[in-house]
């Protein structure tokens, strides 16, 4: 029976990583596009803002520009949020002596973490492609690149299998994004069922709602964001393309740090942030929803069996 929790959980989570995606993809393209312009590439357009950049990729691109990189990202997306929720749940019960509601922050810290970990390893290289095909535009100078099969095909040619693992160090230390927040949703969750359960009916997780799991959601990954993004924005400028004559722009993370730090500022390392929130914010919101709710019908049709 726990092995066949776990598999709900990891379905719940497919499902929704897979509604956030195909709901939010424009604004991701922004944001990494506003993540890796440092003021100093030719070869990227610059934005004014949010809406402008939306529109100006809109009118010279068209739909393919806004959902460029869509089919990694989904796959992405789908295959992150279902691993995760399932070595999330696995973590969580391995770590659990009692009810897995009692299990203390740095317990649902450590589960988030390693869940994190494990599945930064497994979508490397399709973030990689994502980011590289989400950066293509008129403007580039090199082929570009014609799909997904392409793009993997000319990095391995290329630039050799370690390519596909190009920003590995900052995607495990964005490990702490997860943990942030899932320790965040797992606390709030647990005030708002308290606060919620007094003089109800009925007890635990089942007195919420989905405008309550829209709030939990949201909140929760404001305060990951607000701690993690300029880690997000080390990975997508390590990610990028390398230059015409096949040298990366940045030799690893350090060298972004330094590089952003000297000609920008801290304000390099906010790049994007609005398009993040916007995406981010009510993307969460819509994945916690639909993961608790599709967690719901798995639970009534168990009964009923």
């Amino acid at each position: 029976m726990a092995g066949k929790w776990e598999w709900e959980n990891a379905t719940a989570g497919a499902v929704a990583g897979f509604t956030t995606v195909a709901i939010m993809h424009p604004l991701d393209v922004v944001r990494t596009r506003f993540q890796v312009n440092d003021g100093r590439i030719s070869n990227l357009p610059s934005y004014k803002n949010t809406p402008n950049a939306l529109f100006t990729i809109a009118r010279s691109e068209g739909l393919r520009g806004l959902y460029a990189g869509f089919y990694p990202a989904v796959l992405g997306s789908s295959i992150s949020w279902g691993l995760f929720f399932f070595f999330y749940s696995r973590a969580k019960e391995r770590y659990s002596r009692d009810e897995k509601d009692n299990l203390s922050p740095g317990l649902h810290l450590a589960a988030a973490g390693e869940a994190g970990a494990l599945v930064s390893l497994c979508t490397n290289p399709l973030w990689l492609l994502k980011t590289r095909l989400q950066l293509q535009n008129p403007l580039h100078q090199t082929r570009q690149y014609s799909g997904v099969y392409d793009a993997l095909r000319t990095i391995l040619k290329e630039e050799g299998w370690t390519a596909l693992y190009r920003g590995i160090w900052p995607s495990l230390f964005l490990v702490s994004h997860g943990a942030i927040q899932f320790t965040a949703y797992e606390e709030l969750r647990k005030v708002l069922v308290e606060f919620k359960s007094e003089g109800a009916k009925s007890k635990g997780a089942e007195v919420l709602n989905s405008l309550d799991y829209t709030f939990l959601g949201a909140s929760s990954k404001v305060a990951a964001i607000l701690f993690t993004y300029p880690i997000q924005v080390i990975r997508s400028r390590l990610q990028q393309r390398p230059n015409t004559d096949g040298v990366p722009r940045y030799a690893d993370s350090f060298h972004v740090v330094r590089e952003t730090a000297r000609f920008e500022g801290v304000r390099g390392f906010y790049k994007g942030i609005t398009a993040n929130l916007l995406k981010n914010v009510p993307a969460s919101a819509v994945t916690f929803v639909v993961y608790e709710n599709v967690l719901k019908v798995f639970k009534l049709t168990r009964r009923k069996d």
